[in-house]
């Protein structure tokens, strides 16, 4: 059996479009990887192992509610990681 944690994927999905928003904020994959992770690590997660749950999922994850937390989380995990990279800011 295989499980998939379905928030990886919306959080990934969504990353790239928040980080536009902050032209200022390193997007390297370590900065990349460290936002989604912080950000995963603070939403719940959505597990599924059939294409009936995934299909579910993809259904609520279209709630306006639920995508904004997913994005306020992003938001927050932008915040924080851009203060605290893992290599030297670049000035």
């Amino acid at each position: 059996m295989q499980l998939t944690n379905y928030m990886e994927k919306i959080v990934l999905d969504r990353l790239d479009t928040v980080l536009t928003m902050f032209p200022n904020v390193c997007t390297c994959d370590a900065c990349k990887q460290d936002i989604a992770n912080l950000a995963l690590n603070h939403l719940p997660p959505k597990y599924t192992s059939s294409e009936k749950g995934a299909i579910f999922l993809n259904m609520e994850a279209q709630n306006k509610q639920y995508d904004a937390q997913v994005v306020q989380e992003i938001v927050k995990a932008i915040g924080i990681i851009s203060q605290n990279p893992r290599h030297p800011k670049v000035q």
